[in-house]
């Protein structure tokens, strides 16, 4: 999966992680059911990749941007 993200998403490796890391735990069944999966917030200056990372985890995800 980090892979797929790093392929779009260039110079953002920790935020790659992070959101990679959230994402294998849900799949894996270590996080609470009851809970969302994953609450992300992505702060920076315009042009950094934030809409990019979450464009590039919906197309990875759900095959759809």
């Amino acid at each position: 999966m980090e892979e797929a993200l790093h392929d779009r998403v260039i110079g953002q490796d920790e935020a790659v992680e992070a959101v990679s890391n959230a994402v294998r735990r849900s799949r894996a069944g270590l996080s609470d059911p009851h809970r969302p999966n994953g609450s992300f917030l992505f702060l920076g200056p315009t042009g950094v990749g934030k809409t990019e990372l979450c464009k590039s985890l919906a197309s990875f995800l759900f095959d759809t941007e």
